[in-house]
């Protein structure tokens, strides 16, 4: 496999607090990983670094081999790299049509993704294409967000606690866009806090504790002994 993305030993801190020690990880192209861990483990850091929004040392991450732990946002954007942020941030003045069209100015390039591909992706949102992003259920908010980021034509999706506050129901009808959103050609890193929802969509997995790798290996083989100990530590 071809190695999309890298961490190589990226550190990472919030003035004089220190919240990544040395992270390594992989993305391989056409590939799911998922990035498990208990709050403050250091997950949603990790996708700040890759993104730009934490600027680090240039040969920290790595895309397709060139060091990007520098370049800001927008750059990092324009190489195809999108994220669906944590808590959605959709723009509460536009509508859930305008929040999507953004997403594809941001990075102009042909693709699978149109406005048409999302809705028929999340049939819901054609329905409420002119309701304020805002106005919708949070499950509904959050197809907003995720079309947003793939309107961009992404070649990689980071996904930041998307099942977070959401009911059961709206979550696996969430996740069950996760197949054709890799289908279209799209590697996937998700940030989850549900471990069994991680397991079931990811290929690897990655388990953080304090800024730290604490356990990686293939989905379908890490046991769930494995993974308490990782995600908790040995006293838990």
């Amino acid at each position: 496999m071809s190695i999309l993305l890298q961490t190589i030993g990226l550190t990472a801190q919030y003035g004089d607090f220190r919240a990544l020690f040395g992270v390594d990880i992989e993305l391989n192209a056409g590939e799911t990983v998922a990035i498990i861990g208990a709050n403050g483990a250091g997950k949603s850091t990790l996708l700040r670094s890759i993104t730009g929004v934490l600027v680090n040392a240039p040969e920290q991450v790595l895309h397709r081999g060139t060091p990007i732990g520098a370049l800001p946002a927008d750059q990092v954007m324009a190489r195809g790299i999108a994220m669906v942020p944590e808590g959605r941030k959709l723009f509460p003045s536009l509508t859930v049509e305008e929040n999507l069209l953004i997403g594809g100015q941001m990075r102009r390039v042909a693709g699978p993704w149109t406005l048409e591909a999302v809705y028929d992706l999340f049939p819901i949102l054609r329905e409420r294409r002119l309701n304020p992003g805002t106005a919708l259920s949070g499950g509904q908010q959050q197809m907003v967000a995720i079309g947003r980021a793939l309107m961009s034509n992404p070649e990689i999706l980071l996904c930041d606690e998307i099942s977070l506050g959401l009911a059961p129901v709206v979550i696996r009808d969430i996740y069950a866009a996760m197949p054709r959103i890799k289908a279209s050609g799209a590697s996937v890193i998700i940030v989850e806090q549900d471990i069994g929802q991680a397991l079931r969509v990811a290929d690897r997995v990655y388990c953080m504790m304090e800024g730290r790798v604490t356990l990686t290996g293939a989905a379908a083989t890490i046991s769930r002994e494995a993974i308490h100990t990782a995600y908790f530590g040995d006293a838990a």
